[in-house]
């Protein structure tokens, strides 16, 4: 490891944003409620739970594709754990902790045996995930033929292929992690069989060979670290081509920094791409790098793979291989890296890694909300003691009189300081906070993105003052798309949030419901609630133009009412541009999706 404690291909941003993933993207009651609908033959409930919306009914199935793939998916159905594939699902990264967008995610594939029919012969059960990056967490299981399947039975770049991966998503198969990050019988890479860590004086000094798969996969990883990235790759019988590739203009790309700043499972390389070819799902490989330069791998006639690196248009049509196959197990890093504990892996994961580890005697998988404890803040040259107290208002050490002095001088423009502006801007969100208090935010906003209703419940139990605004000028009332709205709603209006409120980019709280992919439903209740319909955002966008512009059928009562009530409401120039692409789109000929 780096002086700074980090894995090499391990960026800091990343280490941030998958630690974050791990505490709030699956919260233990997520996972808790999830298990117990999934262990009582319920995945219907065990879906809902985890925020996984099931857009197929077997019985339409049955009579689409018979009942005998009908009868395969219901079982497989069974076994499905909808929490454990959040858990797994890759994330857009690059600081945030979302899920990445618009990517299919195919978990099986079921052919027909109902020879002669005029009915669909092959079908996948895939997950598709989120159209925007700040959008609701939800995903959506479906059933059907996929988009992005080649000809040769793999897939592109908008598609992973876990067909081969049921350790990710099927409870039959989990304990087959431990083999899959290059695990040996007993213990993953980097660790003993009861969690605790390998020291330096335990970790190889040179080739173990085959025998120990764990300390094989060490070996390599710690070659990739020192920056020899050949002798690593050689290490697990990967012949690498890294000469640069002859290309004229601008960019050239470096393969030996491409491949070290990629965090391989170089181990499991071959095992999952020969997994693959006897799968018939094609000959060689692609590893998605950036936005121009990738890997490819295929087999070597004598045994092992051969790797270069690439133009990513040299390789258009490959099939690509899933993340979840070719990359170091990111629970393991963070693990090395003291990042999440054994406890707080999910239940599935810990036993895979760890079959020999007791489960733990107190409640298992991430930690819940960290509870609001009182903040020191450097107020008049002294140290004073801030904390929130019953009914969420934020206590200080100041008087009445003095509290209302600083209200008189803010009002009349002037600057305040101390106890005063951690106040203000808690709930204006302008300014700076103290590193607590911000991270008491963070976690209040980070859980609401992923969905957590009860971990924002709780923390407003706890006393959290609901006023808060984040730093882009959000309130509670602007995430109420990502949360249960039904239990907040009234509890926020309540404590007498402002409906009208604005947010940086102008925007109200009915006006991010009906951007950011709101449902009918909380957009309904914001109305009856007295939302405002004749507001505009920064870009002067009405409720109208944003409804027609994200082609929103569900919201066309709200388009009617704003166009009938406030027609001259929103710019002009927005219903010229979208006049103009209808009738672009109207004259164009159908084409062929691009590849890429």
């Amino acid at each position: 490891m780096s002086a700074r404690g980090e894995l090499p291909c391990f960026r800091p941003d990343e280490v941030s944003s998958r630690r974050r993933i791990r505490r709030y993207a699956v919260p233990r009651w997520m996972i808790d409620r999830a298990t117990a609908c999934r262990l009582a033959g319920d995945w219907r409930g065990a879906c809902a739970v985890a925020n996984v919306d099931i857009t197929f009914d077997l019985s339409e199935i049955a009579d689409g594709w018979g009942d005998d793939v009908a009868t395969e998916l219901e079982g497989d159905l069974r076994h499905f754990v909808p929490d454990l594939v959040r858990w797994h699902l890759p994330r857009a990264l690059g600081g945030l902790t979302t899920l990445a967008t618009d990517r299919t995610i195919v978990l099986a594939r079921y052919r027909s045996k109902a020879a002669g029919e005029d009915r669909p012969t092959t079908g996948h059960l895939h997950i598709t995930t989120p159209a925007m990056i700040a959008g609701p967490q939800r995903i959506a299981l479906r059933f059907g033929p996929v988009k992005d399947e080649r000809a040769a039975g793999g897939f592109g770049p908008s598609t992973d292929d876990w067909r081969s991966a049921r350790h990710l998503w099927d409870a039959r198969h989990t304990a087959e992690l431990l083999e899959r990050c290059g695990g040996g019988p007993d213990r993953p890479p980097f660790f003993h069989a009861d969690a605790t860590p390998l020291g330096a004086d335990e970790l190889p000094t040179a080739d173990p060979g085959p025998g120990d798969p764990a300390a094989r996969a060490e070996w390599a990883t710690l070659l990739h670290q020192r920056g020899d990235v050949q002798a690593a790759l050689a290490a697990a019988g990967i012949d690498a081509d890294l000469t640069p590739t002859q290309k004229s203009g601008w960019y050239q790309a470096n393969p030996v920094e491409h491949v070290a700043g990629t965090a391989l499972a170089h181990t499991r390389l071959e095992p999952e791409i020969r997994r693959q070819i006897a799968d018939g799902n094609g000959h060689r490989f692609v590893i998605a790098g950036d936005w121009r330069t990738h890997i490819v791998l295929e087999p070597a006639d004598a045994g092992g793979l051969v790797l270069r690196v690439v133009d990513r248009e040299a390789v258009k049509g490959e099939p690509v291989l899933a993340e979840a196959l070719w990359r170091r197990l990111p629970d393991l890093d963070l693990m090395r890296l003291g990042g999440v504990a054994p406890e707080h892996l999910h239940p599935l994961v810990r036993e895979a890694l760890f079959p020999a580890l007791p489960a733990p005697a107190g409640p298992a998988g991430p930690p819940g909300p960290t509870l609001p404890q009182p903040v020191r803040v450097r107020c008049r040259g002294a140290w004073h003691e801030v904390a929130f107290h019953p009914g969420g208002l934020l206590r200080m050490p100041h008087t009445d009189e003095e509290q209302q002095r600083e209200r008189a001088l803010r009002a009349f423009g002037g600057a305040v300081a101390g106890c005063f502006a951690v106040q203000q801007t808690w709930t204006t969100g302008d300014g700076r906070l103290p590193r607590a208090l911000r991270a008491q935010r963070n976690e209040l906003f980070v859980r609401a993105q992923h969905g957590d209703t009860p971990g924002v419940l709780e923390l407003l139990d706890a006393g959290v003052d609901p006023r808060v605004r984040d730093a882009t000028g959000r309130s509670l009332l602007h995430v109420l798309n990502l949360l249960d709205h039904e239990v907040l709603l009234p509890r926020l209006l309540a404590e007498g949030l402002d409906l009208e409120a604005r947010d940086e980019r102008d925007r109200t709280p009915l006006f991010v419901a009906a951007n950011d992919l709101g449902s009918k439903a909380l957009v309904e209740a914001l109305v009856a609630a007295g939302a405002r319909l004749d507001v505009v955002d920064g870009s002067e966008l009405s409720l109208a133009q944003v409804v027609r512009r994200y082609k929103r059928p569900d919201l066309g009562f709200l388009r009617e009412r704003v166009e009938a009530e406030h027609p001259d409401v929103g710019s002009a120039e927005w219903d010229e541009w979208m006049d103009e692409q209808a009738d672009y789109w109207a004259d164009e000929p159908d084409a062929s999706d691009d590849e890429e």
